[in-house]
């Protein structure tokens, strides 16, 4: 039987439906982020609005949630199924104090969670987010009480609101002009119906794979290569297909498949986003984590005053470096794009703008983009591990620190050690009790032999 850990984090609340994720859970984790929200809410109800992506377990999640929100003096205002972007947005729309995610993301079907967004759609910076932690943690067996119980509306108008929000970032008559057609994998969930809208107004033809708000997956959620081969082969297949796309449950990520039906690899969303960005306003901040590929490093070098700003993993920090250097575009390597004009959350429906507008402007295909920055081999590896092991895991990440004093070493998440050759990262997870490691180099046999240095050093084998 998998296991059933209850993932605290900056990135929220993640649990197995049913075993460490359960209305009753929903609804103290709420309460926690609620009381947080009237602390700074001056006397009054705080406004939250709260979204899902679908799955078939958000609306009892959801409800558990909004009663968590409401019992503690909340103002409750429910989008519906919606993107998590989605939700950011309309937190500034609406006036809203906070906002909600009923969502896991990437996991699998039997997982959910919650994920909370503060008043300027940004998930909660770490200090925050530890003290609506401890804040829960504290709660267990409680009776959440309010001397105001708070009310819930509903919203229909929030993909709407988003749809119209990207166009205005883009050059929407190129977009049109160029007359493509791109096949969308939405994998049944929340961004079923923002793809659509937005390939409508941008005058782009859809060919839409798994498109039912049903919340059964198709595939396994996660947009990696292994889970894509039907988005592949209908994109090889349909010689309109200018390229393919491929959004998470959440439609956060987004990974992007060529004109021959080629998965480029998820690194490749943040790489093209940031020459569209670069392209349209200029030499920026492009601000990313730890864990992802040098090649974001290559495409700010060609622009003069464009520079990379590496943060700890987690949107929450990448964010918080955006909006301190006051850059244009920021992102992670796993297809996250956060484009702040749209709001501070990664976006898949920016992303495939973006993407387009680049087309547009260049001429060039998804292959010829790829083909014009130097290309890397990246390892991804995980492993499982228990939570409660913590000091194992910060054992290994000393040996490992220690072992390659000699190279630049970063501790700002874990330890990422830089070599002429190549770098590696390794770090426990927030979302998932498994450990990361992760290298890239020129070449795979490099990027192998890093991985395992690495990993012999900490103790995980090869």
């Amino acid at each position: 039987m998998e296991s059933a850990p209850l993932m605290l984090s900056v990135s929220g609340a993640r649990g197995i439906v049913g075993r460490s994720m359960t209305p009753e859970v929903a609804a103290r984790f709420a309460a926690a982020f609620g009381s947080w929200l009237l602390e700074q809410a001056d006397d009054r109800s705080p406004r939250v609005c709260i979204g899902r992506d679908g799955r078939a377990s958000g609306d009892q999640i959801g409800r558990g949630a909004i009663e968590g929100l409401t019992a503690c003096g909340c103002d409750v205002i429910d989008l519906g199924v919606v993107t998590t972007p989605t939700t950011g947005l309309m937190i500034s729309t609406l006036g809203c104090d906070g906002g909600m995610c009923i969502t896991a993301s990437h996991n699998p079907i039997q997982w959910n969670g919650l994920k909370c967004l503060d008043r300027d759609g940004v998930a909660p910076p770490p200090a925050i987010a530890d003290t609506i932690i401890e804040r829960f943690r504290r709660s267990e067996g409680d009776e959440l009480e309010s001397t105001r119980a708070g009310t819930c509306t509903t919203d229909s108008t929030a993909t709407e609101a988003h749809v119209q929000r990207v166009k205005e970032a883009v050059d929407i008559d190129s977009i049109r002009s160029a007359g493509f057609t791109v096949v969308l994998d939405s994998v049944n969930a929340s961004g079923s119906e923002g793809g659509r809208r937005l390939m409508e107004t941008l005058g782009v033809g859809l060919v839409h794979l798994n498109s039912q708000v049903s919340g059964e997956f198709a595939h396994t959620p996660e947009p990696i290569r292994e889970n894509l081969g039907s988005l592949c082969e209908a994109t090889a297949d349909d010689e309109r297909a200018h390229c393919g796309f491929a959004q998470d449950p959440d439609a956060d990520r987004l990974a992007i498949v060529d004109e021959n039906g080629m998965y480029i690899g998820e690194e490749y969303t943040l790489v093209i986003a940031a020459m569209s960005a670069l392209r349209l306003w200029g030499p920026t901040v492009l601000a990313t984590n730890l864990s992802t590929s040098r090649m974001i490093d290559d495409v700010a070098a060609l622009h003069p005053g464009a520079r990379v700003q590496r943060t700890a993993v987690g949107e929450a920090n990448v964010v918080e470096a955006i909006k301190r250097d006051k850059g244009h575009l920021g992102g992670e390597g796993n297809g996250g794009v956060i484009l702040p004009r749209v709001c501070f959350v990664r976006d898949s429906l920016s992303s495939m703008a973006l993407v387009l507008d680049h087309m547009a402007a260049t001429g060039l295909s998804i292959s010829e983009l790829v083909g014009s920055v130097p290309s890397y081999s990246m390892i991804k590896t995980k492993l499982q591990y228990d939570p409660a092991g913590d000091d194992m895991v910060q054992r290994m990440l000393d040996d490992v620190a220690i072992a390659f004093k000699d190279a630049q070493v970063d501790r700002t998440d874990g330890v990422r050690i830089d070599l002429e050759q190549g770098w590696v990262h390794l770090r426990a997870s927030n979302t998932e009790p498994v450990i990361r490691l992760i290298a890239e180099a020129t070449s795979t046999t490099e990027a192998e032999a890093l991985r395992d240095r690495v990993a012999e050093v900490a103790g995980l084998g090869s």
